[in-house]
C-alpha cells in the first residue's frame, strides 16, 4: 500500500458498514496508481476524468465479489469516447485506457463544458461488468444499456435492471493543485434482511445512509489527507460505521513480450505478411503505452508458433 509523507494510506479499497442497519460499502481512494495509468497517454481532459472515475468504480464493484481472477468494466458507444476499458484482478492489480476521436473530442472541450454529459462524450452504446476466473470456469458477464448523464447514473441504471439488491454509487476523478490526478469513489448496499423480511424493513436507515453518502463532496473523496476511516465516519457516524482491513490497489499491466508474440502468432498469415512489409514493427500495449519491437524474422517466428 503506498503511503505519502503525512503517513495517509492512499491506493485502497476500504469495505465498511453501517451498524445501524444492514447496508454495507465501500471507498476507493485512488491517487498514485491512477496518474501513473493517465501519465502514460495524452489523454484530453474530458476522457482522462472519465477515465479516472472508472477507475475507481472498477474497484468498488469487484471488492463485492468472491472471485479469484480478473474483473472487467467496458463501456462501448458511437460518441467520440467510443471505448473505456478497466480491469482488475483480485490482487488488486489496476489497469485502464481509452479510445477516442481526437477531433472530436476537442470540439466537445472547445464548447467550454467543465465535464461533457455521458451522452455527449459516450453516445448510445453499453456497460458491461466481466468476471473472468480462467479458462476452466465460466465468466459471468453483466450488461446493461449506458442511461444516465454520469458514470454514477449509469450503475444506478444497471443495478435497477439487473441486481437484486439496491445500491447507491458515487465518483470523482481529477487533478490536484499539484497537477496529479485522484480518483475516489462511494458504494453502498442494502443487504437482505438477515431475519429473512427482505431490504423492506430497513427502509429509513437506507434512506438516511443515502443521504449521508450524498452529502459527500468531491473535494472529501480526492483529499490525499483526509484518512478513509475519517471520511467514512464524518459521513456516517450518526449511525455508527465500521471500517474492515482495506486492500490496497496498484497499477501493473500484464502485457509482455510473449504475450505479444503470442497474440501475434493468431493473427492470420495476410496480417502478419503486412506487418513484416516494412521492416521492424511496434506493437504499443494499450493500457500501459509499452512498445515491442519485432523484426520480419521474429514476425514469422510467431507466425510459426502459431501454426
Amino acid at each position: 500500500m503506498s503511503q505519502r509523507a503525512a503517513g495517509v494510506p492512499d491506493d485502497l479499497v476500504q469495505p465498511f458498514q453501517v451498524e445501524a442497519s444492514a447496508i454495507r460499502g465501500r471507498l476507493v481512494r485512488l491517487g498514485p496508481a491512477v496518474d501513473e495509468i493517465l501519465a502514460r497517454h495524452a489523454y484530453p481532459a474530458p476522457v482522462a476524468s472519465v477515465l479516472a472515475e472508472a477507475l475507481a468504480l472498477a474497484p468498488l464493484l469487484a471488492a463485492a465479489l468472491k472471485y479469484e481472477g480478473i474483473f472487467t468494466l467496458q463501456t462501448k458507444g458511437d460518441g467520440p469516447l467510443s471505448m473505456l476499458v478497466v480491469d482488475v484482478t483480485s490482487a488488486g492489480d489496476l489497469r485502464g485506457y481509452a479510445q477516442f476521436d481526437p477531433d472530436a473530442v476537442a470540439g466537445i472541450a472547445a464548447a467550454g463544458a467543465a465535464q461533457p454529459s455521458i451522452p455527449r462524450l459516450l453516445g448510445s452504446g453499453y456497460l458491461a461488468f466481466t468476471v473472468d476466473q480462467g479458462q476452466h470456469t465460466e465468466r459471468y458477464q453483466g450488461i446493461v444499456e449506458l442511461t444516465g448523464a454520469t458514470l454514477a447514473e449509469c450503475v444506478h441504471h444497471y443495478f435497477r435492471q439487473s441486481e437484486q439488491l439496491e445500491a447507491a454509487v458515487k465518483l470523482a476523478g481529477a487533478k490536484n493543485a499539484e497537477g496529479r490526478w485522484r480518483a475516489g469513489g462511494l458504494m453502498i448496499q442494502r443487504m437482505p434482511d438477515p431475519g429473512g423480511l427482505g431490504s423492506d424493513g430497513d427502509e429509513e436507515g437506507w434512506r438516511r445512509a443515502a443521504a449521508f453518502m450524498a452529502s459527500s463532496t468531491t473535494a472529501e473523496l480526492l483529499d490525499p489527507d483526509l484518512p478513509a476511516d475519517r471520511l467514512l465516519y464524518r459521513l456516517f457516524h450518526e449511525d455508527g460505521v465500521r471500517a474492515y482491513q482495506p486492500q490496497a490497489l496498484r497499477f501493473a499491466c500484464r502485457c509482455s513480450r510473449e504475450r505479444v508474440a503470442d497474440m501475434l502468432g493468431a493473427l492470420p498469415r495476410g496480417d502478419i505478411d503486412e506487418m513484416k512489409a516494412d521492416g521492424e514493427s511496434v506493437i504499443t500495449c494499450e493500457f500501459c503505452s509499452a512498445r515491442y519491437v519485432f523484426s520480419p524474422a521474429e514476425l514469422e517466428a510467431t507466425r510459426k508458433r502459431g501454426l
